[in-house]
């Protein structure tokens, strides 16, 4: 199970990486405010451990910009902000648990736990990306107000984008969600249905939704 820790001070950084790597987590880590914000948009992780004050980008910023873009991985603040408001700040803002340093690492480990059984934020019945519109129970999709006649595969498609808008998805992970199995990696079957996909969903309006992202996949998103 992938964890992203974003934290700028080395010693901490270290000793949670190797402890949590005991416990037999993959731990990925960034020094800096973008560059956390960069990889917690790639997706894959299971839960993100976020510092606040850190260069660049603090930590309140990249939580509203994931939560903004529909990324809904899981997030604990460690920080040495222990004031009431910015522990309200932070879970207001989207936050899943909130530990002051200094902390014992016995207690983060029980609060990553704790997160992780609660699983993934609950799923909305509907959502909506710029004029995109999706109703998760009703099966139905509507752009610029006008219905989308999708198959139910192209829609089983577009709600995993819409799911985990602003995250970059790779082709095996969408092969897994969308067919519960795996293609042989080779086939170009993932390509073809998001082209059938965008033919519906975005080469009739001006504004593009459905991005590739080179070598890796394809992200849904707003660029504005």
């Amino acid at each position: 199970m992938r964890i992203l820790l974003v934290e700028d001070d080395p010693k901490t950084t270290t000793v949670l990486k190797r402890g949590l790597a005991e416990h037999g987590f993959v731990v990925d880590t960034a020094a800096t405010g973008d560059a956390g914000l960069a990889l917690a948009r790639s997706g894959g992780y299971a839960l993100t451990i976020l510092d606040v004050m850190l260069p660049g980008k603090e930590g309140w910023e990249i939580l509203a910009g994931l939560r903004q873009a529909g990324v809904q991985t899981p997030v604990l603040f460690l920080t040495a902000r222990d004031g009431i408001a910015d522990r309200v700040k932070g879970l207001e803002l989207g936050a899943d648990d909130y530990l002051v340093k200094p902390f014992a690492f016995s207690e983060l480990l029980a609060r990553v736990r704790t997160v992780l059984r609660r699983g993934p934020a609950k799923i909305q019945d509907a959502a909506r990306v710029a004029d995109l519109e999706i109703d998760l129970v009703r099966h139905k999709a509507s752009r610029a107000g006008s219905p989308l006649d999708l198959t139910r595969k192209e829609f089983a498609m577009l709600a995993l984008f819409v799911r985990r808008a602003g995250e970059v998805l790779t082709r095996t992970l969408i092969t897994e969600e969308v067919w519960d199995m795996n293609f042989d990696s080779d086939t170009n079957v993932v390509d073809v249905h998001v082209r059938r996909l965008r033919a519906k969903v975005d080469d009739p309006f001006e504004k593009k939704l459905i991005h590739t992202v080179r070598g890796i996949g394809y992200v849904l998103e707003d660029r504005g």
